[in-house]
């Protein structure tokens, strides 16, 4: 299950997914794993929400197990 996480547990676990980064470029950082370029939301207050969470791990072609896996 998907639930609202910290900018830097978000790093972390992307991390322990094998990608790099986060590099700046432009508005977002980003983070990247072979040619998979991965948004992330810039360092903010707060918690990143659970929706746009699903949406990253969407479009990272990660399954809710593979991210909840990554401790």
């Amino acid at each position: 299950m998907v639930k609202s996480i910290s900018w830097r547990a978000l790093v972390y676990k992307f991390r322990r997914l094998k990608f790099d980064g986060p590099y700046s470029g432009g508005r977002h950082l980003f983070m990247v794993k072979g040619k998979l370029k991965i948004r992330i939301p810039n360092l903010h207050r707060g918690d990143i929400s659970k929706h746009l969470m699903v949406e990253i791990l969407r479009q990272a072609g990660i399954s809710h197990e593979e991210w909840d896996s990554a401790q």
